[in-house]
């Protein structure tokens, strides 16, 4: 049992009725999941407001109820906190439940458009092979040392993100290395942490569904580096042009890195092939086994945190050189036929953009690049045309077809991709919505020494349709159906 108040220390407060010395037992604000005496928080969310529920908590044996519009009839007994914005009031009030876990060890933020989890999960490893007690909170899972627990979202909610680093405390983690989602920092998901540096990536379109206007994406982003600490480092891209942006009013610390500009730290593409690259970063030579140059960005990124964290220069180095690619960013296969496949998250215009001209640089120009490729449903409808047209574009043949449609008709989906599709390019293009038999015929359509790109879902081993979740993985299926072409 916790004390009402100090849960409460930090949240602004517009009105309280009832005693703040109330005893609690915990914090939710999933009114199915309320128990007795326990602290129900009212968020204003995209599809339902909490508000509603605030009777049927207290009739589950809620003592609090924390809300941003008082109820017109309080009941005796139970504590009303009003707030001007519950999903921060949430975040603190979890901070304090937990202890203040972010305190008590380094927490790394790592946001932008691409490149989130390749850096996050890296880093992770690179610190593990130091010999580093390290944690991870990213899009594909939750590391606690050498804990894994799964996750649903690019940044959980601030119950479940200090649950976790509560319990790299117990188990001596010195490091956490976690991605935030412009979602997760509009939602204030990570107010009351505390931050040891946040780097940044690069800002292109996506979300445009959620944030409205790409200005209000990038002030999102944006706001994690205005709260840092001036005890804290700003790790920018400034490559991007909105690199210098994102640290123009932060109190931390500020450091570029770049591969095209004058940087604090800085690389150069020596070699590119499918089993890696060679890099030159500051005087020293590189080679790593992640490809293409939006990877020499990760890297170098990687490699300037590992120094601003204090490890080894050439230490880092040398763990670099030994670090895998991350599942389905750029995870490829070749058959005995010696037909590539690769599997890879781009999801948004600008990642398929790189991982095609990555594909560019690496192809001797006789093979066929047969791109697969869909747009999830329930999200930013405007990317659709634009990544039809960057597809059709730049392969020699496209396969539109589904991705995570969910509520959305798969049908409707293709034909918005379709609609960018440029006149020339239209007789390279087939629809075909069935994912499964959109990769199966790509794959029959494969001469050998040609390359299929299968982007969208990456990592995920799912498909989502109308709420429910089928077992989906592109990188098997792939493999699977070019196994069976070769025997």
């Amino acid at each position: 049992m916790n004390l009402l108040k100090d849960i409460l220390f930090g949240v602004s407060i517009s009105a309280v009725s009832g005693s703040t010395t109330t005893m609690v037992n915990a914090i939710t604000f999933d009114s199915r999941k309320v128990g007795l005496d326990d602290v129900f928080v009212a968020i204003k969310g995209v599809l339902t407001d909490g508000h509603k529920y605030i009777e049927k908590a207290i009739d589950s044996g809620a003592v609090c109820i924390v809300c941003e519009t008082m109820p017109e009839q309080l009941i005796d007994g139970v504590v009303y906190v009003e707030v001007d914005n519950a999903n921060k009031a949430l975040a603190i009030m979890a901070s304090n439940y937990y202890g203040n876990p972010s305190r008590n060890l380094k927490l790394i933020g790592i946001t932008g458009t691409n490149g989130k989890t390749t850096i996050s999960s890296l880093l992770y490893q690179l610190f593990k092979k130091a010999g580093f007690k390290v944690g991870l909170i990213s899009t594909i899972k939750i590391m606690v040392d050498d804990k894994e627990f799964k996750t649903l979202h690019t940044t959980p909610d601030a119950l479940t993100i200090n649950k976790y680093l509560a319990l790299m405390n117990d188990e001596g983690v010195e490091f956490c290395f976690m991605e935030v989602s412009s979602h997760g920092i509009h939602q204030k998901r990570t107010e009351g942490l505390q931050f040891e540096g946040a780097i940044f990536t690069n800002l292109t379109h996506d979300h445009l569904d959620y944030h409205k206007s790409f200005a209000d994406y990038r002030d999102t982003k944006k706001s994690l580096f205005d709260n840092l600490s001036k005890k804290a480092f700003a790790l920018t891209n400034i490559d991007d042009k909105n690199g210098l942006v994102m640290v123009q009013n932060t109190k931390a610390r500020k450091v570029t890195y770049a591969l095209k500009t004058y940087a604090d730290y800085r690389a150069q593409i020596l070699e590119n092939q499918f089993d890696g690259q060679l890099l030159r970063i500051d005087e020293d030579q590189l080679w790593t086994k992640l490809i293409g140059s939006f990877n020499a960005y990760n890297v170098l990124a990687i490699y300037a945190t590992a120094d601003l964290l204090g490890l080894e220069k050439l230490e880092t180095l040398r763990l670099l050189s030994e670090l895998d690619t991350v599942d389905g960013r750029f995870q490829y296969h070749i058959s005995k036929e010696k037909i590539t496949a690769i599997v890879d998250y781009a999801h948004t215009p600008d990642a398929l953009k790189n991982v095609l001209e990555t594909i560019e640089t690496l192809r001797t120009g006789n093979e066929n690049v047969i791109t697969v490729v869909g747009c999830g449903g329930d999200r930013d409808k405007s990317k659709r045309p634009v990544m039809g047209k960057i597809a059709a574009q730049m392969s020699d043949k496209v396969i539109f077809t589904s991705d995570n449609p969910r509520s959305e008709l798969p049908a409707v989906i293709i034909e918005e991709m379709e609609a960018g599709v440029e006149p020339q390019y239209v007789g390279k293009v087939l629809s075909i919505e069935n994912r499964k038999q959109a990769i199966k015929t790509a794959c029959q359509l494969a001469m050998p020494k040609d390359i299929i790109l299968i982007a969208g879902k990456g990592h995920e081993t799912y498909q989502e349709t109308n709420g429910k979740r089928i077992d989906f993985d592109d990188f098997k299926i792939v493999r699977e159906v070019l196994r069976t072409l070769d025997k």
